[in-house]
This record gives C-alpha cells, sequence and structure tokens, in this order.
C-alpha cells in the first residue's frame, strides 16, 4: 500500500530558528537598574508622559493668554506690571522700514517707485540727503521736509 503524503500545517518547520527578546532587568550583566538608570518616573514598568509634560506644571503653551495684546495683561490687583508668566510673551509686529532721499538716486529718471518695487508694506520716507532724480512716488508716507524737497526736486507723489 502506498502512503498519501500529504502535508498538514502542524507539521510545517521554519528554516530560520527564532530569536527570543531580550529579557531586560533579570540579572546578569544587565541586572539591577538594567540600563534605565535609578527611580523616578522614567525607570518604571509602563512608564513615559505626554510631549510637553513639565512635572505638574503647566505646558509651555498653556502660560500664555490666548488674545491678542498680551503684553499689555496687569499682574493683577490693581498691578500694572505684567504678570510673570507673561513677560517673555510679546506679540512682535512688523517695523516700519524708513529710508532716507539718497536712497532714490540710484532709480533711474522717470522711474516710478512703488511698495512692491521695494518689497515691502509699509515705507516711511525722511528728508535726509538730496534727491537729484525725478521720480514718481506711489503708496508711500512722508516726513513734512521730505514731501517738501520731493516736490522741489521736480518729482510728483501719487496715493
Amino acid at each position: 500500500m502506498t502512503e498519501n503524503k500529504i502535508m498538514n500545517l502542524n507539521q510545517l518547520k521554519s528554516h530560520t530558528k527564532r530569536k527570543d527578546a531580550k529579557r531586560v532587568g533579570r540579572g546578569g550583566k544587565r541586572g539591577t537598574t538594567s540600563g534605565k538608570g535609578t527611580k523616578g518616573q522614567k525607570s518604571r514598568a509602563g512608564a513615559g508622559f505626554k510631549q510637553g509634560f513639565r512635572g505638574g506644571d503647566n505646558r509651555l503653551w498653556q502660560l500664555f493668554p490666548k488674545l491678542r495684546g498680551a503684553t499689555k495683561k496687569p499682574g493683577g490687583g490693581g498691578n500694572k506690571k505684567i504678570h510673570t508668566k507673561h513677560r517673555y510673551f510679546q506679540l512682535r509686529h512688523d517695523k516700519v522700514k524708513i529710508l532716507n532721499l539718497d536712497f532714490f538716486n540710484k532709480f533711474e529718471d522717470g522711474q516710478e517707485i512703488t511698495l512692491e518695487l521695494l518689497g515691502r508694506k509699509e515705507v516711511k520716507i525722511l528728508a535726509e540727503g538730496q534727491l537729484k532724480k525725478k521720480l514718481e512716488f506711489k503708496g508711500f508716507t512722508f516726513s513734512k521736509s521730505a514731501r517738501d524737497k520731493i516736490l522741489k526736486s521736480g518729482s510728483t507723489i501719487n496715493g
């Protein structure tokens, strides 16, 4: 009688040996603290804490107020000083770029100068130096003396 050679699942065997996971903290070279240091939350089993945890204190992003003008917040109780938790928080606004008349001498005669040309949102022009070209200014703010000098040089101011 011939035997049927049928393979059963319980007869399957792997060609590679399985390596047991390293069991830490059970004697040997890595015994006792097993590389986790001594005591503290991180040394315990199942330990770990969320990102931003500061030992029970407020997380950094919870320190600051959620409203604008945070540097104006008083310390409480009629005190005008900034509260200690908010003392490092400052709203930073783009400062107005200030240019003198000398700066515009590098442009060509009759050229129209706009804020887009300079790549700024706000520019104030002051009267330091002399304007030697006839230019057309659009969208700037001027000091009173700068406006006078620009108009004297034959340049024009629009808007």
